[in-house]
């Protein structure tokens, strides 16, 4: 299996990428797909939800 790379390791956020984390969070979108649509990685994704206090929906 071959992971995607992502380009943009380490780098800072910036205001517009938090507002449209808590944007795709609230419309309830898998983690994945926020990953995908923000081009950064899930762990990436995941750590700063937490630090922000968003809520992810969680695919069943």
């Amino acid at each position: 299996m071959v992971t995607e790379r992502f380009e943009r390791h380490r780098q800072p956020w910036t205001s517009e990428e938090l507002q449209k984390l808590k944007l795709l969070a609230g419309k309830g979108m898998a983690l994945k797909a926020i990953a995908k649509a923000m081009t950064r990685s899930e762990e990436s994704i995941k750590d700063r939800a937490k630090l922000d206090g968003i809520g992810i929906a969680k695919l069943r």
